[in-house]
């Protein structure tokens, strides 16, 4: 069977879909739809804690899929603005399991993977999987992905 890694930036999936499609995503969909006939190696889902309570739900539910849940405090700065970056942190992560599994997906827009698919591509001849919106990913990340898949209607909820 084909092992896979999973990695999710939350905060990337969650305003991309909400901005396109004003819905949510569907982690149990696309679960399904990911591991099929598949061996999962690692499953991670990168998220900023703020500490309520739909936060807290939302976290046990991706828990209970299958999820390890990786959490950064939230930060809010003098200025007003935020921050909350998991970027090093999936980067980490994926290099240390591309040399288990035979898949890296990745859940993201960002265009500042695409180094990162283009490496582990490279180094550890392992392929990958990019989930994200159509119209608000990346092109360079796009075309990095040995596939992209579009977020549709069919992985909302």
């Amino acid at each position: 069977m084909e092992k896979v890694a999973i990695f999710v930036d939350v905060q990337n999936i969650y305003y991309t879909t909400r901005q396109s499609y004003s819905r949510h995503f569907n982690y149990s969909a696309f679960w399904s739809l990911a591991t099929a006939n598949r061996t999962v190696v690692g499953a991670f889902a990168y998220a900023i804690d703020k500490g309520d309570s739909q936060q807290l739900v939302f976290q046990k539910i991706l828990r209970q899929i299958g999820f390890e849940v990786k959490l950064k405090p939230y930060i809010q700065r003098s200025d007003g603005s935020a921050k909350g970056d998991w970027d090093v942190g999936i980067t980490l992560d994926v290099i240390e399991y591309a040399e288990q599994a035979d898949v890296i997906i990745l859940l993201s827009g960002d265009g500042d993977f695409d180094v990162l698919l283009n490496k582990a591509r490279d180094k550890y001849s392992v392929e990958s999987e990019v989930y994200g919106v159509q119209a608000l990913t990346a092109p360079s990340l796009i075309k990095a992905a040995s596939r992209f898949i579009a977020i549709d209607e069919k992985l909302l909820l």
